[in-house]
């Protein structure tokens, strides 16, 4: 029996078991493959009782009989086995190895790098049978495209904005904010180049999508899990190289992913330095009937790349009201009160009073500090002696509390600190080595306010997504000083750009989506005109500063919008056409071809026919190279060269 013979034995076999194909008839491939590697006895028993497939793939030895899995999964791969239309026109065009039988995603020469849009990816698949609904279109590079898809790529349609409004570009330098459009991974390795950025970077702050499969955007937040985490960890790799030797890094996330994204942040970088949970919105919230809790915390992940490096300390000042040991008086002079309890008073003269030794009377007395009614996790109570009461008492002043405590003394004495005591009381004052004291932060905060009022912060409407800029000043005062290089390559509406604008930092913000324009540049716009939402007021900002605007220049990036666009295939073929006149196409493809099966193009659905126009482009020109921006074809203006010449060689 000839293999195609076999093909369809073997495909009517398989429609025998439920678990081999879904209600439609339509056959899992993976699902085939994965019982045979998993030596199934089901698959085994069904293909045994077919006499050619039993002797395709299967052995006979000293009475054993073998199966040969390997075998079997080479023939299940064929691309003539289980062709779809979509498939059956690829193949008719021509793109396999040089035998012609197989798949180039079966062959070890090359790997599944890019998917259509946003993200380049080592794994992941677009298989109906792997069940996952990966909406994008994964394509097959060499790894030699993928070392040229990474190159620095050329930028172009430089704008300034500043307090006079929009200008064109002369000149850019290092101490320039930068606003760029394009992919974010292309954005991070041609930010390699510029040396005032690569190894400068202080803090990055990203909130990449969070892979709930309900977010809107613009990001297509469908992922599955493990082409997530491809995602994620592409990008980090590349923003890694960019932080300097005590730079951070903190990436926002839901529970959906958060944990597979601390293991992976674990092996990218050197350090976890702390994971802040931040409370965002109310516990009371009403809940949608979906929910099966409530859902109000999100992470920040904190990572360091050297191990060095430590969690900074929350610098608070110190004042004299904290060291000063006050008790109020409710009562005539000599009788005092503590929460509507008589107070006993004891001073060093009167210890005979209480008919016990002054050093027994202490230690059997707690001492305190702090505001009243307040109780720390050893049980010490706080108290707080308020003036003039103090000043009628010295050091060593005890006082007894009646019917405080749930043990069988029934009091709690405290006293004013000895003179001379390192935390001075009323008579020395604070403690003079220093103004300050070093407190660790601690690892919840609750901005839920914050972000129940956000959606309108900086006059930009950005519903999905959004960060109160209280919290992003929050991040950037505990690991920034002024001048430092903040980097965000998930930008959305702009708020870490808007807030290290006002907080004097540098920054860089890298977005793809087209809102980048009607969102981000236009926030910031405002920011420079001085606008007073988010953070304006806390840090005195009255306006003034500039940015410069700029994209990754295009090449078949455009024909990839146009094609994303279509709404026919007549608009399709229209692009086809120019494809063929100004496009760069893969070198797999064979236009002649294509054009002699045109038919069974247009039968295909308009999904399909736009999956197959992307996959003819050559990715590695999706944006220009900075190596060939003097290639006129890419049509890079005189003054574009100039302005790429200064932000490269850091002019």
């Amino acid at each position: 029996m000839d293999n195609l013979n076999q093909f369809k034995e073997l495909e009517k076999l398989l429609r025998n078991e439920s678990r081999y194909c879904t209600e439609d008839g339509h056959l899992l491939k993976n699902a085939i493959v994965e019982a045979a590697l998993a030596m199934r006895p089901d698959l085994l028993r069904l293909l045994l009782s077919h006499k050619a497939l039993r002797k395709n793939f299967f052995t006979e030895v000293d009475g054993l009989t073998v199966f040969d899995k390997v075998k079997f999964q080479k023939f299940v791969m064929n691309k003539r086995f289980l062709p779809d239309s979509y498939t059956c026109f690829k193949n008719k065009v021509g793109i396999t190895d040089a035998s012609g039988d197989n798949f180039l995603s079966e062959s070890r020469e090359v790997v599944l790098s890019w998917p259509y849009k946003d993200c380049m990816l080592e794994g992941g698949q677009t298989k109906e049978d792997a069940k996952r609904n990966e909406v994008f279109w994964n394509e097959i590079l060499a790894p030699d495209e993928i070392n040229r898809l990474t190159e620095p790529k050329a930028l172009n349609n430089f704008r300034r904005y500043d307090a006079d409004g929009e200008h064109e570009v002369t000149s850019v330098s290092k101490d320039d904010n930068f606003i760029i459009k394009g992919n974010n991974l292309l954005a991070l390795y041609s930010l390699y180049k510029n040396r005032s950025v690569c190894g400068k970077v202080k803090l990055i702050y990203i909130d990449p999508p969070y892979n709930t499969g309900n977010d809107g955007f613009g990001y297509n937040d469908n992922f599955n899990q493990s082409t997530w985490l491809t995602f994620m960890r592409n990008r980090l790799l590349a923003a890694k190289r960019l932080l300097s030797s005590d730079g951070v890094i903190c990436v926002q996330c839901s529970f959906h992913e958060y944990g597979y994204l601390k293991v992976l942040m674990d092996e990218i970088f050197e350090k976890s330095l702390c994971t802040f949970n931040i409370l965002v919105r109310h516990p009371d919230r009403i809940l949608t009937g979906d929910k099966e809790f409530n859902d109000v915390i999100e992470y920040n992940l904190i990572y360091s790349v050297s191990s060095e490096t430590k969690m900074p300390k929350k610098i608070e000042q110190k004042l004299v009201d904290d060291y000063v040991y006050k008790i109020v008086e409710l009562g005539e002079p000599e009788v005092i009160y503590f929460d509507e309890k008589k107070v006993e008073i004891f001073t060093p003269e009167k210890y005979s009073v209480a008919k016990e030794e002054p050093n027994e009377m202490l230690s059997k007395t707690i001492s305190v500090r702090g505001s009243i009614r307040e109780k720390n996790s050893s049980g010490r109570l706080y108290v707080k002696f308020i003036e003039p009461i103090a000043a009628n008492y010295p050091p060593e002043t005890i006082f007894k509390v009646e019917n405080m405590g749930d043990d069988n003394f029934g009091f709690r004495r405290f006293y004013t600190p000895p003179k001379g005591n390192k935390n001075g009381g009323y008579y020395q004052g604070k403690p003079t080595s220093s103004d300050v004291t070093e407190k660790p932060y601690p690892n919840f905060f609750d901005f839920q306010s914050d972000y129940n009022n956000v959606n309108d912060e900086g006059n930009v409407s950005f519903r999905n997504g959004k960060k109160p800029e209280e919290y992003i000043g929050f991040l950037i005062s505990i690991f920034t000083k002024e001048n430092d290089i903040i980097l965000d390559y998930h930008l959305g509406s702009g708020t870490t750009a808007a807030v290290a604008h006002k907080m004097g930092r540098r920054y860089i913000g890298v977005e793809q989506m087209d809102y980048i324009q009607t969102v981000a540049v236009e926030r910031l716009k405002k920011v420079i005109e001085g606008e007073q939402g988010g953070t304006s007021k806390a840090v005195n900002w009255q306006g003034g500063g500039s940015f410069v605007y700029c994209e990754l220049a295009t090449a078949n990036q455009q024909f990839v919008d146009s094609i994303e666009n279509a709404t026919s295939t007549a608009e399709l073929q229209t692009v086809w056409t120019e494809m063929q006149a100004t496009g760069f196409l893969s070198w797999k493809v064979k236009p002649q071809e294509i054009d002699e099966n045109i038919k069974e193009f247009a039968e295909l659905s308009l999904d399909e026919q736009k999956r197959f126009l992307i996959e003819c482009l050559d990715k590695n020109l999706l944006y220009v190279p900075y190596s060939e921006i003097n290639n006129e074809e890419f049509g890079i203006s005189k003054n574009d060269k100039s302005l790429n010449s200064d932000f490269y060689t850091n002019k």
